[in-house]
């Protein structure tokens, strides 16, 4: 990690793709999977809400990332390119479901599955591995929004987003922004 000097106004816009990221797996993934699962049994579409918001929030994420590039200071436009780096992971997941579901269904509907062994391939294949996703996207995002109020950034994203040449790299002991 390293650590530069930055506007506190910087800090304030680099929050927020991390904050779009944790609404999406807690807010979206989490929450609302619970509450859509106890009415599901009575309104089983409502469970399409939650993909359905997570890839409108995962592609305004990558939409705006790709904008960050040309509209943002280096700074927040950084960590824009972090949470893509994330999002893109985390679409893979999705997309892992979404062919794991499809070929349950043609395997109950074609293929003559047992609907036991389809449920057990979906939840094993499919959500057990988005969720631990999730669980582990939200310690690292967790983790990044921290680093984002304490200006620092990955290495990998310095390398290849190198700072500009007013922005200067500080110790530890600075404090993280100027006035």
């Amino acid at each position: 990690m390293m650590r530069f000097a930055v506007s506190p106004e910087d800090i304030r816009k680099a929050n927020v793709p991390h904050e779009i990221f944790l609404t999406n797996l807690i807010g979206n993934h989490i929450l609302m999977a619970i509450a859509a699962g106890g009415i599901a049994g009575s309104f089983p579409w409502v469970m399409a809400l939650i993909p359905l918001i997570s890839f409108s929030l995962l592609g305004y994420t990558l939409w705006r990332a790709k904008r960050s590039l040309h509209i943002d200071p280096w700074y927040p436009m950084c960590h824009w390119q972090v949470c893509a780096r994330r999002s893109r992971i985390f679409i893979a997941m999705l997309l892992l479901l979404l062919g794991i579901l499809i070929f349950g269904w043609i395997g109950y509907t074609y293929l003559g599955m047992m609907r036991e062994a389809v449920l057990a391939l979906i939840g094993g294949g499919g959500i057990l591995p988005v969720m631990v996703t999730v669980l582990v996207l939200i310690i690292i995002e967790s983790d990044a929004l921290y680093h984002a109020n304490q200006a620092k950034l990955p290495d990998w994203v310095v390398k290849r987003y190198p700072p500009p040449p007013q922005v200067r790299r500080i110790s530890e002991a600075e404090p993280a922004y100027y006035d």
